[in-house]
């Protein structure tokens, strides 16, 4: 009785196949993990950058008074069509 090997995912490059298939068991485990963890990795990495992207941040109105601190969290509230500025 003979075990046929798992076929590779289509989209894996043939240099990265024959790697793997000279491979023995203990490095083919390894390489198993690496690959878990950077996947991993890249994931968080585009949804910290999904989530930056998503971030809204507001750009300082120009028309903001002199005495306005630069590093001040701003605040704009409108009443009555005035518009007020807290900082």
């Amino acid at each position: 009785m003979s075990y046929e090997p798992p076929a590779p995912p289509a989209n894996l490059p043939t240099e990265i196949v024959n790697t793997l298939n000279e491979s023995d068991p203990e490095q083919l485990r390894d390489v198993a993990s690496y690959v878990e963890t950077l996947a991993e990795h890249k994931e968080r990495e585009a949804r910290l950058e999904e989530d930056a992207d998503d971030a809204d941040v507001e750009e300082r109105p120009d028309d903001l008074p002199d005495d306005v601190p630069a590093k001040a969290t701003i605040t704009i509230k409108e009443i009555n069509d005035n518009r007020y500025y807290y900082w």
